[in-house]
């Protein structure tokens, strides 16, 4: 049975790497630090940012660098830290905790397109006579439809070991926005629809003018959309999105780790006038095990055994993750030594071709802290047919009261 989790769910940003299944893990890569990117101080002005931004921006421009797909790796690199850097809460937690901080809360670098970062900072370089959008786009005139794709979304899955070697679904409730039925997602109110924007003209853009450079930025009246809604959706209020809670189940595959991502595409936020949604992103985690422990695909089990059984060998049953196996102990296995069993780890989570894991099985020799009559007498015997010095037997309280006033360890001594 598919169990329930009710999660909170945090927006995050837009981008992620591409992927072309519905469900796929997701590994961090490694990044170059932000203010290394843009070549600015740790301690740089915003006003030290955008400028070393914009001389990047341009310099990597696609309109500049046609067909050249280095060129437009930079341009997004340094879109995504001037994004994450641009933004004073981004930039303390960045500072605070580098890359791990902002993960999953940048849209930035991880823009799906140049388009996505001209939608967001195109109006810092349009007025350098490039167009709006990569390899010579929007030029000019016409209304922007406004459209963007939806924020990512993100929740958190706790699964036990087992469930993680097998395999397991688990069913997430979610809240998110999603197009207003009543109005299709226009904002407007049905039999209306929106107006061109009086301060831009629809164009959706306006031109400012800051010290000897003109700028080409996103109308602040209507937003880049070129249009207004003046009847607002009663439903919406004029938002075109309104907030459900829907459920979606995550197949988890086998062989999962903690600090492991799942991608669900399409699963986030609905876009806005249209545009595409974002991606829910699942965390794995994958609680401790009382008995197995946990070494990327390999498993480590500690295994009891008497002095006897290690030192004449036995077969023990043991538990595994596919059920109860037996072990043979050879005889004279000394304390600490490895038993491997292979194929007996966790599964690769790549699919079925991958490697599977092993199970280290460590002999620990336990030493008995009290002994029966009979065991102490036999051991005494081993003892001596190996000429060992052992402690002498002990005496009872009351042999040892009345050897004292006998004196008889004295004379023992002398």
């Amino acid at each position: 049975m598919v169990s329930r989790l009710h999660l909170n769910i945090t927006t995050v940003g837009a981008w992620r790497p591409l992927g072309k299944n519905l469900l796929r893990l997701i590994m961090m890569a490694a990044q170059r630090d932000y203010y290394e990117v843009l070549g600015v101080a740790r301690n740089a002005s915003p006003e030290e940012l955008k400028k070393a931004y914009k001389k990047l921006a341009l310099k990597y421009h696609p309109d500049r660098n046609p067909d050249d797909e280095e060129a437009v790796g930079k341009f997004k690199e340094a879109s995504e830290a001037f994004e994450v850097l641009n933004d004073a809460d981004k930039r303390a937690r960045y500072d605070r905790h580098g890359h791990a901080g902002v993960k999953g809360a940048s849209s930035g670098g991880g823009f799906h397109d140049v388009n996505d970062i001209f939608s967001a900072f195109g109006d810092l370089f349009e007025g350098f006579g490039f167009g709006g959008s990569g390899g010579g786009g929007r030029r000019g005139g016409g209304a922007r439809s406004g459209a963007s794709r939806g924020e990512s979304l993100q929740a958190t899955v706790r699964i036990d070991l087992p469930e993680a070697f097998n395999g397991c679904k688990r069913e997430l409730r979610i809240s998110r926005h999603e197009g207003c039925d009543i109005c299709q997602g226009s904002g407007c109110k049905p039999g209306s629809s929106p107006t061109k924007c009086s301060t831009c003209g629809g164009h959706g853009q306006v031109i400012q003018s800051q010290g000897f450079f003109r700028f080409q930025t996103s109308c602040p009246a209507c937003r880049g959309r070129g249009t207004v809604v003046k009847d607002s959706c009663v439903s919406c209020n004029g938002q075109g999105r309104i907030m459900k809670e829907v459920v979606r189940e995550v197949n988890i595959p086998a062989g999962v780790d903690s600090g492991m991502q799942l991608c669900l595409r399409g699963e986030g936020e609905a876009g806005l006038n249209g545009g595409p949604r974002g991606d829910l992103y699942v965390d794995i985690e994958v609680k401790k095990h009382p008995l197995f422990k946990r070494d990327g695909q390999d498993l480590t089990y500690r295994l009891p055994v008497t002095i006897a059984q290690a030192s004449l060998g036995a077969e023990i049953e043991i538990p595994t993750l596919k059920g109860p196996e037996t072990l043979k102990i050879k005889p004279g296995t000394q304390p600490g030594e490895i038993n491997r069993l292979r194929g007996m780890g966790m599964p690769d989570p790549r699919g079925a071709n991958g490697r599977t894991g092993d199970l280290l099985v460590e002999v620990q020799v336990e030493i008995p802290r009290k002994l029966s009559s009979e065991q102490e007498e036999l051991l005494r015997k081993l003892a001596e047919l190996d000429h060992k010095n052992v402690m002498p037997q002990r005496k009872s309280f009351f042999e040892q009261v009345k050897t004292f006033f006998s004196g008889q360890n004295s004379e023992e001594e002398t």
